[in-house]
């Protein structure tokens, strides 16, 4: 492994969720102490099982592993930080400031930038303290914090007050109230961040389009703010062999092909690592010490797949929805499940069935519009461009709450319109123009924003405040876009997620945030599911068990209802002026070598 050679003190893992960034970094822990360094193995991720993957209760302290001599572990609770943050900036205030000042701080502070910034600060002091980590050659971080976090660290200016004083049209400054006593510890720790002869940052990535295309937005984060050289792993490559014996695993070998020579010019540009996939889980010092073999494939017994719940298909969730007759359609989801693909398949089964569909997308790639638009009856297609609407909201912003600021004022602001809340806030003004066509027709929608983007955007004057209270005092009847959102006559939310935990996980906790904003998740999409596609390959037979113990999880505990969509062949596409019917609304059928009698 290219990443590994004269490692440096301390090595971070990032990547989106579910790319195997906790495998890695604890595979890499273990070797290293099995070359005899005393190292330190520090997770930040919310989705953390390393405890599990060692078979060993961790927490949030040192503790030596048992199994593995010179090894320890530290799990830092992002979600228990980020509280223990907001409480320590909210409590001095309340009681102080006006309720509705405080309330707008909270939801300030309700954030994936709290939770981020929050688990940064607890692991600053590992970066900076010599005499906290002064028993370790090596720090390893699963994850790593993005280059909006780090930037926010560096602005200049005092942060206590600004929030205070100009709650209006802030999204992520929230976090930064209390941090003025930490500045020094914080900038001595993004200087040790950005020195690679002290630090490594590894972008761990998928051979998949989206994943790709994260990992270069990051390292073009990165590298902007002086992060230049970064490693790329490339994780859960399909094995060759495996693609000789089942289609599914051919189409799939094919897919990462044609990813991996797409693939952006500055990832080409970095060192680079390749991982194949593995059948067993990454769970246990026997399956860490085997990720980097790659002759170690190490498949199992497989159990009967057809001895498990038997899984609803997407045609009914759709029957379900038609029986209504028209109303507002969203998909939402973490990057990388298929939201579009899912979306454009329930419209044009929606229209197929004779009803009047709205397609909208927010995703950037357009060919979606093109390919679809005016080849159905009753369906039109319209496609949103986010980053023409981020630009024409962060024009807004700073023409209105940044031109009483100071040039340190306008430099924080301008940090905060980067932030990913900027561009959920400014699609959906633009997706707010389509939603009230949800009532003669169906309007289908990828995506939205989240529900603290939405109390987010009601709390700092939204549409929506601004419209109850002229309305109200007109004694008119009226509805909004967030009181239709919350409606569950009028709008269904379908929440896409794939069978593995970590994007169950990050499922579960959009799921949580919506019912904050009194929105109720309407049902789960499992996408790209192996274990409904029966493949014949003895690897991805393997995986397909693994992924029971998710799809038992979305059934039972996540999800009111749900549906699962099989892992495909081949990509959905349209061929001429007539969609292809997608296998969601057929009869699924083994390949003939996988039948039993």
């Amino acid at each position: 492994m290219h990443f590994l050679l004269n490692a440096p003190r301390h090595l971070f893992f990032t990547g989106k969720g579910g790319v195997g960034k906790t495998s890695i970094a604890c595979a890499t822990a273990v070797l290293l102490a099995d070359q005899g360094k005393r190292v330190l193995l520090v997770s930040t991720d919310p989705a953390s099982n390393v405890g599990q993957v060692f078979s060993q209760e961790i927490g949030n302290h040192i503790i030596g592993i048992n199994t593995v001599l010179g090894l320890s572990a530290l799990e830092i609770d992002p979600q228990d930080a980020a509280q223990q943050y907001r409480d320590r900036i909210v409590g001095p205030v309340r009681g102080v400031l006006p309720d509705k000042v405080v309330r707008d701080i909270e939801e300030q502070l309700s954030g994936a930038c709290t939770t981020e910034i929050a688990a940064f600060d607890e692991f600053t002091q590992l970066l900076t303290d010599a005499v906290l980590v002064r028993d370790f050659d090596h720090v390893v971080f699963d994850t790593a914090p993005t280059g909006h976090t780090i930037r926010l660290l560096q602005l200049p200016g005092a942060w206590s007050g600004f929030i205070e004083h100009n709650p209006d049209g802030a999204s992520c400054l929230g976090p930064l109230a209390g941090l003025e006593k930490q500045r020094a510890q914080y900038q001595n720790a993004v200087a040790a961040l950005a020195d690679p002869s002290r630090t490594r940052l590894v972008l761990v990535a998928r051979a998949q389009r989206s994943s790709l295309a994260e990992a270069a937005r990051t390292q073009a984060e990165l590298a902007a703010i002086g992060f230049q050289r970064q490693h790329l792993e490339i994780n859960g490559l399909m094995p060759e062999a495996e693609g000789r014996v089942d289609p599914l695993a051919h189409a799939l070998e094919e897919r990462e092909a044609i990813a991996l020579a797409q693939l952006p010019p500055a990832l080409a540009a970095l060192t680079t690592d390749r991982l194949n996939l593995k059948a067993f889980n990454l769970v246990g010092l026997s399956a860490l010490r085997q990720l980097f073999d790659e002759q170690a494939i190490a498949v199992a017994n497989i159990p009967p797949t057809d001895a498990v719940r038997p899984l609803p298909k997407l045609a009914q969730l759709v029957d379900s929805l038609a029986a209504d007759g028209h109303g507002l359609i969203i998909v939402m989801g973490k990057g990388g499940v298929g939201k579009t693909t899912l979306a454009a398949t329930i419209a044009i089964a929606l229209a197929d069935r004779g009803l009047p569909v709205h397609l909208t997308t927010s995703d950037p790639a357009a060919h979606l519009a093109d390919m679809v638009a005016g080849t159905l009856d009753n369906m039109a297609v319209s496609r949103i461009d986010p980053k023409a609407e981020t630009e024409r909201y962060q024009q807004e912003v700073m023409a209105s709450k940044g031109k009483h600021l100071d040039d340190a004022g306008r430099a924080m602001l301008e940090e905060d319109l980067r932030s990913p809340c900027t561009e959920e806030i400014a699609v959906f003004q633009a997706f707010s123009r389509v939603i009230r066509e949800a009532g003669r027709r169906f309007v289908v929608m990828d995506t939205a924003p989240t529900g603290h983007t939405l109390l987010l955007l009601d709390a700092t004057g939204s549409y929506d405040r601004e419209i109850r209270k002229k309305m109200s005092a007109g004694g008119l009847h009226f509805t909004t876009p967030m009181m239709q959102l919350q409606d569950p006559k009028q709008t269904k939310v379908l929440i896409a997620a794939l069978a593995e935990t970590t994007p169950v996980l990050e499922a579960a906790n959009l799921q949580a945030d919506l019912r904050r904003a009194g929105i109720e998740p309407w049902a789960w999409v499992v996408n790209q599911c192996l274990a409904a596609a029966f493949p014949v390959s003895p690897l991805l037979q393997q995986r397909a068990t693994n992924e029971q113990a998710q799809l038992e999880a979305v059934a039972t505990h996540h999800a009111q209802r749900y549906a699962v969509v099989p892992m495909q062949t081949r990509r959905s596409r349209w061929r001429g002026r007539l969609p292809i019917r997608l296998p969601a609304f057929g009869r699924w059928m083994r390949p003939a070598s996988s039948r039993r009698n």
